[in-house]
């Protein structure tokens, strides 16, 4: 997309994005942020050439996104707070530390999510239950080469992640 082009549309349509924003996540700071990533993605995508009569509908689309993922890193953080508040102060990570491990969890949570439904059961009973393929197998009710097959794609995508 043309910068220029992309200037324009968010001369014109910027303050009603953070707005529509605003309501959705219910402060202006996280708003103002994913309002100027919305504009960043639309600045990164080439193949966007033209957004037609209703270039609202597409800033929308790409907010939307841009929310859930936002959420998602919500879910993520609070849930690695929880577990901080179990290790004694002494053994707690410092910040910078602190910030690798949210940004690893955040590359694992959108590797698992992107994993089949049945890949990913079958990857965590085996990495977090500690489950055999055979185990696995009979307890899903699979063939043992399934549950391989399985493994095999979900590895694969953990070596895409890394």
């Amino acid at each position: 997309m043309q910068p220029d082009h992309v200037s324009v549309l968010y001369r014109d349509h910027h303050g009603w994005l953070a707005g529509w924003l605003r309501k959705k996540l219910g402060n202006a700071p996280d708003a103002a942020d994913l309002a100027q990533d919305t504009f960043v993605r639309l600045l990164a995508n080439s193949r966007v050439a033209d957004l037609g009569a209703e270039p609202r509908a597409f800033l929308t689309h790409i907010a939307k996104g841009l929310v859930v993922d936002h959420w998602r890193r919500q879910a993520v953080e609070r849930a690695y707070r929880e577990a901080l508040a179990a290790v004694p102060h002494e053994h707690a990570p410092s910040p910078e530390t602190r910030l690798l491990i949210l940004e690893a969890l955040m590359r694992i949570d959108t590797m698992l999510r992107a994993m089949p439904a049945q890949t990913r059961d079958i990857f965590l009973l085996a990495q977090m239950d500690g489950l055999t393929y055979a185990q696995i197998a009979q307890q899903l009710g699979l063939a043992v080469i399934t549950v391989k097959r399985h493994m095999h794609k979900a590895f694969v995508a953990c070596l895409a992640a890394a």
